[in-house]
């Protein structure tokens, strides 16, 4: 073949027969004789005889050659491809390892209408490309299997997953698409036996979706397919997809026509799984199955016209019946789902014999139905309290079980057989074993056996025998200590001591009464309001002295700051019976309530001393013991106390009198007390008609107060100048409220400017220090030499 050639090509000729093994000259004559599409062929062939190894030239050539073939029918123009599929397969004898040059004779060859002319193309490239570059060609080989479908596309995938079994997510992917749901159930099988536990759930509610919806389809299988999903169903018994499993499973046998067999999966699923929202799938599912059961049944008899024989009959009667009593378990059925999830909830367990109380009460039900339910009351009140860990119980105490227990029972008899058993059983804490005591004891008390109830708490409050070593063992044992059983421990609870208590003063036995205080008092047991307690029942019995007694084991017992409270209580007892009679006796005991109580503890104390000195004693005993208080009291409570002596000696001694109070409170309180104090005492002085000495006392309290922060004594000073002073008096004040105000200014920038100075030397001195280990680095030779050395 040959092409015509024109002046303006003899150039190129030259230059292509000059050289040609010189790609460059045989590309700028391709690109000149862009002409005709026959033209650049016989330029393409004589370039590729002289450069055969070309990959530039044969890529250009075979896009060349298939953009020809683009608008042509592959059957019209059979001879056009053939020679097309010729030059690929020439630019391969020597391009075999080329990529592209495989991708485009595949994509090529994809528009004929032969598979395996295709598959073999795939296949020749898989086996001369590099593994690294397989994935090139898979992606097209894929993409061309799906369309084609059938076993071509399973062949494929089986062959891509075996180098990359990621890919089987896509293959499953591609089954669900075209319908082909054994293909994809199985694939799922195998993955299920190779894929890590994350990825399994996911797979496996896959799984139980397709056997669900097309479980007819499958049933032909040769795999186990039973086996496979009670595999799943054992792997995930606790996660949310057990429900879907069980359902797949029986709707697999529904499939196959094995009624009883789905059945039987039904009522096994209700009872295995464990948690609600599986339950919830099963029961649905399992109700659905009935119905649909029980209208087939229906509708077959009235098809086969036999309604009417007792065969037929029972077995719809029978359906129903499973239905209802479905439907009736439903309650039951999730109350087990909650006790499989958690066995220690105790309100799941109280909700569950709540649930057998109402069949007991239902008068629907026939009355062996009803018995059997009241019957299931005390099994599941039985079963609860030997499942439940009192230590891991939940909503709920394990007391709350055995009170419960006790109260189903109307007879005394059978609730001291239940709450004689809960003492013995293990609980959670004491306060549980505590509560026990207490309905046990009112239990009694409702059956007017006050004896028993007495029983009841004397063995609650009788210490163990095993608390350890010695006469004092059972001080040792701390009430709160969760580490010791709560049945070594009841023996301190408060609330059981104080009910027995109460209980022995409802008898009206005295000495019961006295025995359990003093037994409190014993082992430690007794708080200060017990103390207080029993000296008030003492004393309703007139034990006076015993009363007073037992006030001072609280005292010797709690210390202070506690027995504080008692001493008040104490003293206030003791004045109220004995009055001045036993003053010397009465004075001691204020004597050993302030020997060593803390001073911020000690005014109400000081108050009643003094109190009892006026109404039986001296009032300059009384006088003293207000003086000892300014001293024994707190600091914040001794200006308080001051007023309180001064008050108490004007209304004693005279108004008069009151000046060595106020004069010693003056210098002994701190400037800011004292000042308040220097006030009232020129009001007593003005009130005495001394004016020049309450004058005198603005003067000095003045020295005390700056202006601008005290403005209260330089207001009261100047009503009373305007009072009772004169023009000289006036100017007075001003004169020392001028001095005082530069005193306080002064004092201020005094300090201001010490701080300053403080703060400059602090920098100073950081500096020399800076300095000296500059001057230290830069002659690390030096002599360091003092004055003292010469």
């Amino acid at each position: 073949m040959e092409i015509d050639i024109s002046d303006a090509d003899l150039a190129f000729e030259e230059e292509v027969l000059r050289n040609p093994y010189k790609l460059k000259g045989w590309l700028l004559y391709l690109d000149h004789k862009n002409t005709t599409p026959q033209a650049l062929t016989i330029i393409y062939e004589r370039a590729l005889k002289s450069l055969p190894g070309s990959y530039k030239l044969w890529r250009n050539y075979l896009l060349h050659r298939t953009s020809l073939m683009k608008s042509k029918n592959p059957i019209y123009f059979q001879r056009d491809f053939d020679k097309t599929l010729v030059c690929f397969e020439r630019a391969l004898l020597l391009l075999h390892k080329m990529p592209q040059i495989w991708l485009m004779y595949i994509e090529f060859i994809k528009k004929q209408p032969d598979v395996t002319k295709v598959r073999r193309v795939c296949d020749r490239a898989l086996r001369s490309l590099a593994v690294t570059q397989h994935e090139q060609v898979w992606r097209v080989y894929v993409k061309f299997a799906e369309k084609v479908g059938g076993k071509v596309a399973k062949r494929v995938y089986e062959r891509v997953m075996q180098v990359w079994p990621e890919r089987a997510k896509d293959f499953i992917e591609y089954c669900e698409q075209q319908e082909e749901w054994g293909w994809a159930a199985r694939q799922l099988v195998q993955e299920l036996n190779s894929s890590n536990p994350e990825q399994q759930q996911s797979m496996w509610m896959q799984l139980a979706n397709i056997l669900q919806r097309h479980a007819g389809e499958l049933s032909d299988e040769p795999w186990d397919v039973e086996q496979v999903i009670r595999d799943g169903i054992r792997r995930f018994t606790g996660e949310k997809q057990a429900g879907a499993l069980w359902t797949a499973l029986a709707q697999w046998h529904i499939a196959r026509g094995e009624i009883e067999q789905a059945q039987s999966v039904f009522e096994e699923a209700i009872t295995q799984v464990r948690m609600v929202r599986d339950f919830a799938v099963v029961f649905d599912a399992y109700g659905e199955f009935l119905e649909s059961v029980v209208t087939m049944e229906m509708e077959r008899d009235i098809k086969e016209a036999i309604s009417d024989t007792v065969e037929n009959n029972m077995r719809t009667e029978l359906r129903l019946v499973q239905l209802e009593r479905l439907m009736d378990r439903r309650g039951l059925l999730a109350n087990d789902v909650q006790l499989r999830q958690n066995s220690n909830s105790v309100q799941t367990w109280l909700k569950r014999v709540e649930l057998w109380k109402q069949r007991s009460l239902d008068e629907t039900r026939s009355d062996k139905a009803r018995q059997d339910a009241y019957e299931m009351i005390k099994g599941t009140f039985e079963k609860a309290v030997s499942v439940v860990d009192a230590h891991k119980a939940t909503q709920g105490t394990m007391s709350d079980l055995w009170l419960a227990y006790a109260q189903e029972f109307s007879e005394i008899k059978e609730k001291r057989r239940v709450l004689n058993r809960a003492i013995e059983a293990p609980m959670g804490s004491v306060r549980e074993l505590e509560e026990i005591y207490i309905k046990y004891v009112e239990a009694e008390l409702k059956a007017r056996n006050v004896d028993g109830a007495l029983a009841v708490l004397a063995q609650a409050t009788r210490p163990p025998t095993s608390s350890g070593p010695g006469a004092h063992a059972a001080f040792r044992v701390n009430f709160n200590d969760e580490k010791v059983a709560a049945s070594k421990r009841i023996f301190k609870s408060q609330r059981l001591w104080s009910l027995l208590v109460d209980l022995n003063e409802l008898q009206g036995a005295i000495a019961g009464v006295k025995s359990t205080y003093e037994r409190m008092i014993e082992l430690r047991i007794a708080t200060p309001q017990t103390i207080v307690n029993y000296g008030a029942f003492l004393e309703e019995q007139g034990y006076f002295e015993d009363s007073f007694r037992a006030y001072e084991r609280g005292i010797a017992a709690f210390g202070y700051p506690v027995a504080v409270e008692i001493w008040n209580v104490y003293l206030r007892k003791f004045v109220d019976r004995y009055g001045g009679s036993h003053i010397e006796r009465a004075r001691d005991l204020f004597e050993q309530a302030l020997d060593k109580c803390p001073p911020k503890y000690a005014r109400p104390i000081y108050v009643a001393y003094g109190m009892l000195e006026e109404t039986y004693g001296r009032t300059r005993r009384a006088l003293a013991v207000y003086e000892r208080a300014t001293k024994g009291v707190g600091p914040k409570e001794r200006l308080l106390m001051y007023r309180f002596y001064a008050a108490k000696t004007a209304s004693l001694v005279g108004l008069a009198q009151t000046r060595q109070v106020y004069e010693r409170g003056v210098e002994e309180l701190g400037d800011k007390e004292a000042l308040q104090l220097a006030l009232e005492f020129a009001q007593v002085e003005r009130q005495l008609g001394e004016i020049d000495r309450s004058r005198a006392l603005f003067a000095y309290a003045a020295q005390m107060a700056d202006p601008q922060v005290s403005p209260q004594l330089w207001d009261r000073w100047h009503s009373f100048e305007v009072v009772h002073g004169n023009e000289d008096t006036f100017k007075e004040m001003l004169r020392i409220k001028r001095s005082v105000q530069a005193k306080f200014s002064t004092d201020a920038q005094l300090i201001a400017a010490a701080a300053a100075t403080a703060s400059a030397s602090a920098v100073n001195s950081g500096k020399a220090e800076m300095e000296t280990e500059q001057i230290a680095t830069a002659n690390p030779d030096e002599l360091a030499i003092d004055d003292d050395d010469l």
